[in-house]
């Protein structure tokens, strides 16, 4: 047996749509995502382009509410930052335009609030001794994050964690 999965291609474009479809209907996709799924499943780019536009005109795809579930699952479930979320959108190249709406939908309260908990949790688990070196580990982190400058400082500056 081979290890490595084989992709079949179809070559049914009403196959392809039907298909397309339920996996649309599962969750949210970008356009371009669902394009490299077409394009694996061996379709000719005319008819990716075809399933594409009708995926739009039924409303299986949409990359607004794309956009806003996208944005609204980082924040709530994986907390990252809007740098990180914004690289994640740009790379499923999403349009800036919608990106930056879907960023401002962002509850700033529970933005900071995330933040906030993301900050007590590292310190909890940070070994450092010396406080420079200590707050220079908990930035870092908190950029890896995807969290701005700006925001890691109002929130150390406003709660009791320096």
């Amino acid at each position: 047996m081979n290890s490595n999965k084989e992709k079949t291609p179809i070559l049914d474009k009403k196959t392809a749509l039907l298909k397309a479809e339920s996996w649309c209907a599962y969750q949210e996709r970008s356009q371009q995502e669902t394009r490299n799924k077409l394009y694996d499943w061996g379709l000719y780019p005319a008819d990716v382009e075809d399933i594409i536009t009708t995926l739009i005109l039924t409303n299986f795809l949409s990359e607004e509410r794309f956009a806003f579930a996208y944005v609204s699952g980082k924040v709530n479930i994986k907390k990252w930052g809007k740098i990180k979320i914004k690289q994640g959108l740009k790379l499923k190249k999403v349009p800036d335009k919608l990106i930056q709406k879907a960023l401002n939908s962002v509850d700033y309260d529970i933005y900071l609030q995330n933040l906030q908990r993301l900050a007590e949790k590292k310190l909890a688990i940070l070994t450092e001794k010396n406080p420079l070196k200590r707050k220079y580990k908990l930035n870092t982190y908190l950029l890896s994050k995807g969290y701005e400058m700006d925001c890691i400082n109002e929130v150390l500056k406003t709660s009791e964690l320096y």
